[in-house]
């Protein structure tokens, strides 16, 4: 895989941002935050003063706690502002024209920035969760770990080459998530690298691109756990993975740092998270088949159990045929996209035509 530069991300991320003009958001309202705060949220509220340009309608019989909550929305707002200045990413908050848009383009620009637990974290912001399954959800707060991976992050931004995925197993994925602590929410986000973005060319010489998933699991201390990885071929013969020897033995890798062209996200179910390990379970050390059990197939699969279905996936080359990152990255920038609606709705990168609600 190409590199890409430190300030080529910038340019794309400050294009994400600030071309508000060429996406319409999806989103419907905002989330319900009709549930009581936290006795850790009352103490934060009570040590913050609420600032001028804070206004309530005297209109309306809005309650302490409405005035509290818009305290604190504007002090989250300005420490997400923050981030994108100690990434070095010019922000305009100005030309936001509500919260939901604020929060649905920072959740676009921090997964770019391949920080995807704080992706859904604004995500969740930016739609309507109505039912009371999201209940989980409405606490997903900006921490103290977030800082710390923005830090992380912003030192990654420093160097010029991308880092390579390095091998790893599927105990190995399960030891991310086995930290003895209570789980208040899950996300998986599915992701696609294409040889050429926004084309149906299946391959460029032996670049043939590739799919990934990333699994979270968001505490109830705050704290997260997430795993980026995707299934791959180990070459056991100079020919393996390729269209003459299309099987080969396989190994998973950790995609932590892989780029990505198109994105599909969402919050899950417990029932579906664990669902999704099992599959990594048995595709661990698999055969991989580059025409039926390869990167895509996996990633499919994975987002299947998540309840999402991606069509027109599949395409052919010479001796061969199946699913592949070039197809299945073309019908999500068309929308060809569905959802069973688990919990909340569908998170996209800003490029996708529409998403079916």
């Amino acid at each position: 895989m190409a590199a890409f530069s430190s300030q080529t991300m910038r340019q794309a991320l400050m294009s994400a941002i600030l071309a508000l003009t060429a996406f319409t958001v999806q989103a419907q309202s905002t989330v319900n935050y009709s549930a009581p705060f936290s006795d850790s949220t009352r103490r934060v509220l009570a040590a913050y003063t609420v600032p001028a340009d804070v206004r309530v309608d005297n209109n309306i019989a809005a309650t302490s706690s409405e005035v509290a909550f818009k305290a604190a929305s504007h002090q989250e707002q300005q420490r997400l502002l923050s981030y994108l200045k100690a990434l070095d990413i010019p922000d305009n908050k100005d030309n936001y024209k509500t919260n939901k848009t604020f929060y649905y383009h920072l959740a676009g620009a921090f997964a770019k920035l391949r920080l995807y637990p704080l992706a859904m974290k604004c995500f969740i912001r930016s739609i309507k969760t109505d039912d009371t399954k999201t209940d989980s959800l409405d606490n997903l707060t900006v921490n103290l770990k977030d800082d710390e991976n923005v830090s992380r992050q912003a030192k990654k931004m420093a160097k010029k080459a991308e880092a390579k995925s390095k091998a790893i197993n599927y105990q190995r994925i399960l030891d991310n998530f086995n930290d003895g602590k209570s789980a208040t929410a899950y996300a998986m986000l599915f992701h696609v690298k294409q040889p050429v973005p926004g084309k149906k060319k299946i391959y460029v010489g032996a670049n043939t691109g590739h799919t990934f998933i990333t699994l979270i699991k968001y505490n109830t201390d705050s704290t997260y756990s997430s795993a980026s990885f995707g299934f791959y071929p180990k070459k056991d013969h100079f020919l393996s993975a390729t269209p003459v020897m299309p099987t080969t033995s396989a190994t998973f890798k950790d995609d932590t740092d892989h780029q990505w062209d198109q994105i599909v996200g969402k919050f899950i179910s417990k029932r579906k998270f664990d669902k999704i390990l099992k599959l990594t379970k048995e595709y661990d050390n698999a055969v991989y088949n580059l025409n039926n059990q390869n990167c895509t197939d996996f990633g499919l699969q994975a987002a299947n159990l998540a309840g999402l279905s991606i069509t027109d996936t599949k395409g052919s080359w010479p001796l061969g045929s199946g699913n592949n990152p070039a197809l299945t990255g073309q019908s999500i920038l068309e929308g060809k996209i569905q959802d069973q609606q688990d919990i909340g709705k569908v998170f996209t990168s800003d490029t996708v035509k529409q998403v079916p609600m």
